[in-house]
This record gives C-alpha cells, structure tokens and sequence, in this order.
C-alpha cells in the first residue's frame, strides 16, 4: 500500500562497497517483515537477505552471506543493504520487499510471501 523507494545503487568496482536503502512512507515501517530480492533479465526474482521486524533475526542466501549485511532503523522507516566485497555477478536490479503479516524464516526467501515491492535500483559492478 505504501511507497517503497530503493537508493544506493550505483557503479562500483570489483571489491567495492555499496550501501542500498530503502525507505518507505507512512506509520507502520516497524509493523513488516522486510526483505531485498534481486532480479536479472530473463530471470526470477531471487532472494538475498532478509530482516525481521525488530531486526533480531536475519537471514542471508549463501552467495551473499558474510559479504552482504541487512539491518533496518524503525525510527527511520529504513532498511539497509550493506554490500561488501562486490562482485561482477552481483549485478543487477535490487529490490526492497515488505510482508504485513508473520512469517517464518523457512519461508522468507520465497518473493509470493511478500506482500509490497519498491522499484528497484540499479547495481553494476564492473571494472
């Protein structure tokens, strides 16, 4: 229902480092389940990381994990991507992901659980 806007993306060489955010309109940031998806052309939408509520629970798909960070500031109504340590085929479209409702850390890399997508932003790493 509310807006959802990705930032941060950019170009960045091998081994650099990107931040993406993701803010959203409204009152009720701290009421979601969020998430960052990444898409590249002819592809499915494919998971990354994801965040609960309160932040105290995270979770990371296995080409990303302890390269890639998650975190969320409810008082900013903001979600974070750190990215360390990029590479080339961590490029492509970043998206940010809401979820109104529970769910469970089995379920948190399948994109039909979420409810609300951003627009996406753009990530190209190349030398």
């Amino acid at each position: 229902q509310v807006q959802r806007v990705e930032s941060g993306g950019g170009l960045v060489q091998p081994g650099g480092s990107l931040r993406l955010s993701c803010a959203a309109s409204g009152r009720t940031f701290g009421s979601y389940n969020m998430g960052w998806f990444r898409q590249v052309p002819g592809k499915e939408r494919e998971f990354v990381a994801a965040i609960s509520w309160g932040g105290g629970r995270t979770y990371y798909a296995d080409s990303v994990k302890g390269r890639f960070t998650i975190s969320r500031d409810n008082a900013k109504n903001t979600m974070y991507l750190k990215m360390n340590n990029l590479k080339p085929e961590n490029t492509t479209v970043y998206y940010c992901a809401a979820r109104l409702y529970a769910l469970s850390g089995s379920y948190v890399h399948q994109s039909r659980q979420y409810d609300y997508w951003g627009q996406g932003t753009q990530v190209t790493v190349s030398s």
